[in-house]
């Protein structure tokens, strides 16, 4: 077999692997109508927004960032690692990590795996998202030469979140320093002026449809499609660390051994504490961006500190994600512990690690912001993570990457964190014209969550006591 030939057939092979994945985590079915209730979604959401006055224009921003928040995503296959996917997976090994068995590199290994990622969530992801919004074109919201712009941007702001944060990750397989150097050159950059970002990224191409402003905002994309495999430093499996156990008892302080075995998981697994701050940071990013394209666009000054507050920790399911990576549901039931008690272990590692992090991130936002207009998001932050930790443990259990392919739950999870953030949303909004209206109902909204959030945490334990042990 030719070299192409080869390089072909391993695409292939991977688009089937990946799909093979998806249907037998999340049913055929399930998987099949997820593309059909995204479109679904995002022409219900431009109708409603449309009833509100929202503009067009913000729509789509509003499309592009959620994208480029998914891509992102998608890209920390890199910060992941090969033993993040073993223990959702299972004893198997995914084409992506098989260097040392194929006569390939793994740099060209993860070029096809980009692009078999962009193929992928093309079909199943962003068309879906796109063909949300051919209706307004036949209303006369969109025309037909836009809406093919939005699909080439939209496509395009994806692999470049997916990119960059692969990117990132090679970079971080050899040096950290460098990392925290290039984050601090783009936080600088968006502190200087958030809009000229946007000019080097696809999502610009639509903004400007001269050739200097596609070349802007495709060439940097091409670059970081190039660099993000070259970037990566191999290494090998068998330098895995054993656990240490000065540090287990270090950990354990914070609570118990439940508490310890999480954290200790998530400080020794690939990308370590860093990426529950990546994650949090692009986050932060986008509450940056969406505070300032509104205060542009509406000429309303929304409040950085509930804004702030309610994004980063509606952000932390991703901290979720990270303490229960590692877990096999079934484990559990052999411990001499009550599920209960495994919960609560989980809840203390999830707040030791996200609570710094955004109290970080609300500090980092008084570079730009007033100091005295940010001291609600101190209070608004702990109490939405409180109902944002609830949530999400009451409807995955162990299993919170479900969420991205299991249709039901993810309606059920998206209306849970709606019905919160949406008015603490709107509070911030009309925080300039009601400053202290605004500030006592998101007090009020974010105390209420947080009874929910307690209220659901305790009976998290019993809920998948009885359903490990019925599925067992």
């Amino acid at each position: 077999m030719t070299n192409s030939g080869f390089t072909g057939g391993l695409f292939w092979r991977m688009l089937i692997e990946e799909f093979r994945m998806h249907t037998s985590l999340f049913g055929t079915r399930r998987f099949a109508v997820f593309p059909v209730f995204i479109m679904i979604v995002v022409t219900g959401a431009t109708w409603l927004l449309g009833l509100t006055g929202t503009s067009m224009d913000t729509v789509v921003a509003g499309i592009h960032l959620v994208v480029f928040f998914f891509g992102l995503q998608v890209g920390t296959a890199g910060l992941i690692g090969r033993d993040a996917m073993r223990d959702v997976l299972g004893d198997m090994t995914l084409l992506v990590f098989s260097a040392r068995t194929l006569p390939i590199s793994l740099r060209r290994l993860l070029s096809i795996f980009l692009i078999k990622d962009l193929v992928y969530y093309f079909l199943f992801f962003l068309t879906p998202i796109v063909t949300g919004f051919v209706p307004l074109v036949f209303v006369g919201e969109l025309s037909a030469t836009n809406l093919a712009l939005l699909w080439l941007t939209v496509t395009g702001t994806f692999a470049f979140g997916a990119a960059m944060s692969l990117t990132v990750a090679g970079v971080a397989s050899r040096s950290r320093g460098a990392v925290l150097a290039i984050l601090a050159a783009l936080g600088a950059g968006f502190i200087a002026g958030p809009v000229e970002l946007v000019a080097y990224t696809p999502y610009g191409s639509y903004l400007d449809r001269s050739m200097a402003a596609v070349a802007n905002g495709f060439v940097p994309l091409l670059v970081l499609l190039v660099a993000g495999p070259l970037a990566f430093e191999p290494s090998s499996d068998r330098s895995v660390r054993r656990i240490e156990s000065d540090r287990f008892k270090q950990l354990r302080s914070l609570g118990d051994g439940m508490t310890a075995r999480p954290l200790l998981e998530v400080t020794r697994s690939s990308g370590s504490v860093w990426k529950v701050a990546f994650s949090l940071g692009i986050l932060f990013a986008v509450a940056a961006l969406l505070l300032d394209r509104v205060a542009a666009a509406t000429y309303i000054e929304p409040s950085a500190g509930i804004g702030f507050g309610t994004l980063l920790a509606l952000g932390t399911f991703t901290t979720y994600n990270w303490v229960t990576q590692s877990d096999d549901p079934r484990e559990y039931l052999r411990y001499p512990t009550e599920i209960g008690a495994v919960f609560r272990g989980k809840r203390r590692a999830f707040f030791a690690l996200s609570l710094p992090m955004g109290v970080v991130y609300l500090a980092v936002a008084g570079l730009w912001y007033p100091v005295s207009e940010l001291l609600i998001g101190l209070v608004i932050f702990p109490l939405v993570s409180v109902y944002v930790y609830g949530v999400t443990a009451y409807l995955t259990g162990f299993s919170a990457s479900e969420l991205l392919f299991e249709t039901s739950l993810f309606a059920a999870y998206g209306v849970a964190l709606a019905m919160v953030g949406t008015p603490l949303l709107v509070t911030s909004l009309s925080y300039s014209t009601a400053p202290t209206t605004s500030t006592v109902t998101a007090i009020a909204l974010s105390v209420g969550a947080a009874v929910v959030g307690v209220l659901l945490s305790r009976r998290v334990g019993s809920r998948w006591q009885r359903k490990l042990r019925a599925e067992s």
